[in-house]
């Protein structure tokens, strides 16, 4: 059976389209149930998230140093730092983290 790569372009492009456009076209009026608001306000935030939290555990060749680059990061987020040094730290933490367990033979 030969698979025909353009009809699952096809649909893939109208399925997006279609979940886009969709709702332009029936909400029309401004949203103002507070709970639904609050809702879409944070969906993108929480989509996000999903899909890089995975990523983030599985960066490094060890789920601990991943774990102790994200905490580092949660840190200096909540400390407000900038988008740079959060990135930074989080780099330098890793990389600390791999040299400590490599030294201790944790390393597999």
């Amino acid at each position: 059976m030969e698979h025909n790569v353009y009809i699952y372009i096809l649909a893939m492009a109208l399925s997006t389209y279609l979940i886009r456009a969709i709702p332009l076209t029936l909400i029309r009026k401004e949203i103002k149930n507070r709970f639904l608001r609050s809702f879409l306000y944070y969906v993108p935030y929480a989509t996000l998230s999903a899909m890089t939290f995975p990523s983030i555990l599985t960066s490094t060749g060890n789920v601990y140093s991943a774990l102790a680059g994200f905490a580092a990061a949660v840190f200096l987020a909540f400390r407000k730092k900038s988008l740079i040094f959060v990135a930074a730290g989080a780099c330098v933490v890793v990389l600390a983290t791999e040299l400590f367990m490599e030294i201790l033979g944790l390393q597999h």
